[in-house]
């Protein structure tokens, strides 16, 4: 069943315009009576098509429930920036895997140092495209927000409203994930490296400030392994896979 999302959703009156209109009678030619959902805020909204013009498409709402593909917790991945096309392939695949949101980290071991300006006007509404279309393809509720760029001291502020933050660090002192413990968060932060990994002084304060530093075993994975990695282990460990 095709699926389309909107940030706000009036029931009584469920209307599809623009792109998704037009994507809805020209591309996908669908008739009236035919099944659409409509995600919003992570609750699926089944309705049926009743009526389409030449700029918008009308809904009738059949049901309404909580879309299966969202995770019980929220997670918020800090990703040191890292070059483009390990960003894109980190963003695709944790949204598939349920991240609920993305926040690119200026690092000092960043090889990819691009401008703070730049990187909101050319890069983020790609970045932001690319996980719309990676919520669509994995059935998700809601579309995960890639966040402009931050300092790391920025995202250290951020962390702090989670209710738990995870570390990866290679360097001695971390335990393992199923050591953390996740019972009764709904809020989980993830902090991982670009190519070049964190720098002490960067590890201690985000440790500092209340993370939990871990290690994923002695081998050391690629910067765009390791989120795919800590999200599937967090995924299973809080019951969501």
């Amino acid at each position: 069943m095709p699926r389309f999302f909107t940030n706000e959703i009036d029931e009584n009156n469920i209307v599809l315009i623009g792109d998704d209109a037009n994507h809805i009678g020209r591309s996908l030619r669908m008739r009236v009576g035919e099944d659409v959902t409509v995600c919003c805020n992570g609750v699926d909204y089944c309705c049926k098509i009743g009526s389409i013009t030449s700029d918008a498409v009308y809904l009738d709402l059949v049901e309404k429930h909580r879309c299966a593909a969202e995770p019980s917790v929220e997670v918020t991945l800090f990703q040191a920036v890292p070059k483009l096309d390990k960003l894109e392939y980190i963003i695709q695949k944790s949204v598939e895997l349920g991240v609920s949101r993305i926040v690119p980290v200026l690092t000092r071991r960043c090889v990819s140092r691009p401008d703070e300006k730049d990187f909101a006007r050319k890069k983020l509404p790609r970045l932001n495209k690319i996980a719309e279309q990676a919520a669509k393809q994995s059935g998700r509720g809601m579309i995960p927000e890639v966040a402009p760029m931050v300092s790391l001291s920025e995202a250290v502020e951020m962390m702090k409203k989670l209710d738990r933050t995870v570390l990866l660090y290679e360097e001695e002192g971390g335990v393992s994930f199923g050591k953390v413990g996740f019972d009764g968060v709904k809020s989980v932060g993830l902090f991982i490296g670009s190519e070049g990994g964190f720098d002490k002084a960067e590890a201690d304060a985000v440790v500092d400030a209340g993370a939990v530093q871990v290690w994923l075993g002695k081998r050391i994975l690629r910067c765009e392994t390791a989120p795919i990695t800590a999200l599937s282990i967090l995924m299973f460990l809080t019951n969501n896979m």
